[in-house]
């Protein structure tokens, strides 16, 4: 019998997605991402590639003129839209395929669909990386962090580089488990998918001028803004669960230090992780992080991750509870309805 075949099918769904969720956790923990050529978040990266050579301009030296520009943000608003409507659809489709499956195989094959959506194992791991290879030397622990930041790691400090990777694990921490998960919660596989298609068309298209030799100021617009949106959030829960789990911090400092970031979001658990490994997290002319903090060394490496490690332990309790939350009041405002 299919999952909506009783009375209770609500509390079997959260059921199952709760299942589902610790399921895909737990094969992210022991297995990491699928292979290239089936990862789903690869593939949004290929369309995305191939629409951002139609909608972004050509530099040729200098900004386009203003009606090119107008007109590359509406195709950028146009084919982030078709992207995201495309695999939300998808997504939906596939979840109500599962609705009609035994429990069991509902969340196993709901836990494979989630699992690219998270990428914690893979984060932690290049960050760890970073720290061993800078063990070995400052060039190696530069030509490690690339792998993870775009900013340039040419000139940076060991301590700089620390502070990098540090920065990066914070912020992703949100962008590769909290957002997903959250976004989960409220709508199913179509919120976590479609939550991720937004953060890699943010990071492929959302930059403030020139790129690759393409003008993305415009073309990536919408993508940026959509990513603010469905970040914003998250992006505090993250914040909170980092202050909680170290004892709790100073709301105040943590909201001053997270606007020094310009993005509305990123700076939120950038500023609660220096907050509370008491260090600072600095982007050389652009920001820094609790100035005040020590200089990042190994161990504040390995604290940062293993706070994550808590973090995303914490999130998914707290999923799991508000799964049976929601199903519960919808229970209820759906019995009003027919009382």
């Amino acid at each position: 019998m299919g999952l909506w075949g009783a009375d209770d099918s609500l509390a079997g769904w959260a059921a199952v997605s709760s299942v589902a969720l610790l399921l895909a956790l737990l094969v992210d923990w022991r297995w990491g991402e699928p292979p290239v050529s089936i990862h789903p978040v690869v593939w949004m990266g290929r369309y995305l590639g191939w629409a951002g050579a139609h909608v972004a301009p050509l530099t040729h030296g200098s900004p386009p003129p203003h009606l090119q520009r107008r007109r590359s943000f509406w195709l950028g608003a146009l084919a982030w839209c078709a992207g995201a409507g495309g695999v939300g659809a998808l997504a939906w489709w596939l979840q109500s395929q599962l609705l009609q499956a035994p429990w069991w195989l509902a969340c196993t094959l709901l836990a494979v669909l989630l699992k690219p959506m998270l990428a914690w194992r893979m984060l932690h791991r290049e960050v760890a990386a970073v720290e061993q290879a800078l063990s070995r030397s400052l060039a190696e622990g530069r030509e490690q962090l690339a792998r993870l930041v775009s900013r340039d790691v040419s000139q940076l400090s060991a301590a700089e580089v620390r502070e990098s990777a540090i920065e990066s694990l914070a912020e992703n921490l949100n962008d590769s488990v909290v957002a997903p998960i959250f976004w989960f919660v409220l709508l199913g596989l179509p919120g976590a998918v479609v939550y991720r298609f937004a953060n890699t068309a943010d990071a492929m298209w959302g930059y403030p001028g020139s790129r690759g030799a393409r003008y993305w100021q415009w073309a990536g617009k919408w993508a940026a803004r959509a990513d603010d949106v469905l970040s914003w959030v998250p992006a505090r829960i993250t914040a909170l669960l980092l202050a909680a789990l170290r004892g709790g911090l100073a709301w105040g400092q943590l909201a001053r230090e997270a606007r020094k970031t310009p993005s509305p979001n990123s700076g939120w658990p950038m500023a609660a992780m220096a907050l509370a490994l008491d260090v600072r997290l600095a982007k050389p002319g652009v920001y820094s992080l609790h100035p005040g903090g020590r200089a990042a060394g190994p161990l504040e490496t390995r604290r940062a991750i293993q706070l994550g490690h808590k973090v995303v332990l914490a999130h998914a309790a707290l999923a799991v509870a508000a799964h049976f939350f929601i199903a519960v009041w919808l229970q209820g405002w759906g019995g009003g309805l027919h009382g």
